[in-house]
């Protein structure tokens, strides 16, 4: 019990210089404690496997299955892209009758599961992180479903935005009789996905600060809201944080995908069997390094927070740590 009151001190109590400049450290700090990432792990599996239980069961019990047809896989192809998109709404307008029933009501279900495990989990780890802060699960659920709601509309205005895009430069061109315009199509969609992620990185820090300030002042949603948007000089070390999170899980993306594709140049020689247990080691390999650095977020955010004072208007540097 002593080491774990040390360790947890070492995460927290040590003022940064930089945002970044400590993030090293910090990964150590939480290497050292599994149990940080297990729980992460644990709850998110639990919150998820009995929601894919009842959905394999529904589906199952409607005799759904969907198959791929060769056909389709054809139709993708840079110079056929008006066929491309005709097959994929094809393929998705015949799946939308026999999901839709069922998908309307069990993503809520599943999200509101998901919020109250995560409200729950989540607290357990932040208060092995910091024995001093106060569990507050109804605020940290709250909380949880503002940003959630958030991140949904990050993700509807880029899916519009690429429906546009797509819209503009290859439908209307192909109505006309005239080329798609692939090349910029492209180029706007990957602008466009960028400058959101940068958006995203930048704004989303409040919403990640807010529960630790719930916790740390034992405060309400609209209280926490309001000091995570006062943190003075903290505000860019936070904004440093995340951009550089976000960077590391796009990179997680990124490993995921190749290491997945692996061994398609030996799929000749391999067996079926071997390259599913590739894919579902290169998914846990994923889903392990994903909660590890969301533990090492939190664990960032709350040294930097223990470094500085917190004050009902601002966040100044606390006298010892500039020392």
């Amino acid at each position: 019990m002593k080491q774990e009151t040390v360790n947890s001190e070492q995460l927290t109590a040590k003022a940064p210089l930089r945002g970044t400049q400590s993030f090293v450290g910090v990964m150590v700090d939480v290497w050292k404690r599994p149990a940080l990432t297990g729980i992460e792990i644990a709850w998110r599996w639990l919150a998820w496997l009995p929601m894919v239980a009842v959905l394999a069961v529904l589906l199952g019990g409607l005799g759904f299955g969907v198959s791929l047809h060769p056909e389709v896989l054809s139709s993708f192809s840079l110079f056929r892209p008006v066929q491309g998109i005709a097959a994929l709404d094809l393929f998705f307008g015949g799946l939308h009758p026999l999901v839709g029933p069922i998908a309307r009501w069990w993503w809520v279900v599943l999200g509101l599961v998901w919020l109250v495990a995560a409200s729950v989990g989540r607290t357990a780890n932040l208060r092995r992180l910091d024995a001093g802060l106060v569990p507050r699960r109804l605020d940290f659920w709250l909380l949880g479903v503002l940003r959630n709601l958030s991140l949904l509309l990050v993700f509807l205005l880029w899916g519009a935005g690429c429906r546009w895009v797509i819209e503009a430069m290859v439908l209307q061109p192909a109505s006309r009789g005239e080329d798609a315009n692939l090349v910029v199509a492209f180029a706007l969609i990957v602008s466009a996905t960028l400058v959101l992620f940068v958006v995203w990185c930048t704004v989303s820090w409040v919403l990640q600060l807010a529960p630790l300030l719930a916790m740390a002042r034992n405060e309400g949603v609209g209280a926490s809201l309001r000091d995570a948007l006062r943190v003075g000089p903290l505000r860019g070390k936070l904004i440093e944080i995340n951009l550089v999170m976000g960077i590391v899980r796009v990179s997680l993306v990124v490993l995921a995908l190749v290491f997945s594709a692996c061994p398609l140049p030996f799929e000749t020689v391999e067996t079926q069997g071997f390259l599913t247990c590739w894919w579902i080691g290169v998914a846990i390999f994923y889903v392990v390094a994903s909660d590890y650095f969301h533990v090492v977020r939190s664990a960032v955010y709350l040294r930097l927070m223990r470094a500085y004072e917190i004050a009902p208007e601002t966040m100044s540097p606390r006298t010892e740590a500039a020392s």
